[in-house]
């Protein structure tokens, strides 16, 4: 097995963020910027993308350039408060921006946050979730001092029950519609949960592809 502290890394990031950059299996891991149009951009095609919309519906629709940009402005308020962590996944060599993957909702009394992600459709097939999601797991379990990471998806969405599984979240059950429906708000779906506790034997590295 890898040595963690080689393999999960945290370095000082350039731009003012309450969290650290994070790198390691081939990526690089920072804040997201609400001041930069390339992080604005990318943010609006990860939220619009048809794949996206299918497994997810946002309270908030995220359809153009303006809601994107107040979208990262509410994550930047979120890590300033300490509630939630938002990260751009990036290539390490290139810097080119693969995805997102962020730590929401935490509850520092109980110790607790879910996890959300996705992958820009470019990016697919690279096992790129799966490398995000172990370096922001053993990041908030050894840095932000959490017990347990909540995983949810809709039901049917196999792919993230196999990322999930991968990185150690097993299947606790389902939460009967707890989820909106696609692009809806007046109708609810059944989610899988899946969720790592502190405790939990660390799954094996990914390697990048």
């Amino acid at each position: 097995m890898t040595d963690l502290h080689e393999s999960y890394a945290a370095s000082p990031s350039p731009s003012p963020s309450p969290f650290p950059e994070l790198h390691g299996d081939g990526l690089r891991l920072r804040a997201w910027d609400a001041a930069a149009d390339a992080d604005v951009e990318a943010w609006l095609r990860g939220c619009s993308d048809p794949e996206f919309q299918r497994w997810n519906t946002l309270l908030r629709p995220v359809e153009t350039w303006d809601a994107a940009r107040e979208s990262l402005r509410a994550r930047a308020e979120a890590a300033e408060e300490a509630t939630g962590a938002s990260f751009r996944v990036t290539d390490a060599g290139n810097g080119v921006t693969l995805g997102h993957i962020g730590i929401n909702d935490v509850d520092h009394v109980i110790r607790v946050a879910r996890v959300g992600y996705w992958v820009l459709p470019e990016a697919r097939g690279r096992q790129v979730a799966t490398r995000a999601l172990m370096l922001a797991a053993h990041w908030a379990f050894a840095e932000l001092g959490l017990h347990r990471l909540e995983l949810g998806h809709a039901v049917g969405h196999d792919a993230s029950c196999r990322i999930a599984e991968r990185c150690g979240f097993p299947y606790e059950g389902t939460l009967r519609g707890a989820m909106f429906e696609a692009g809806r708000h007046d109708a609810f779906r059944d989610v899988h949960l899946h969720a790592r506790l502190a405790t939990d034997p660390e799954p094996e590295p990914v390697a990048a592809p």
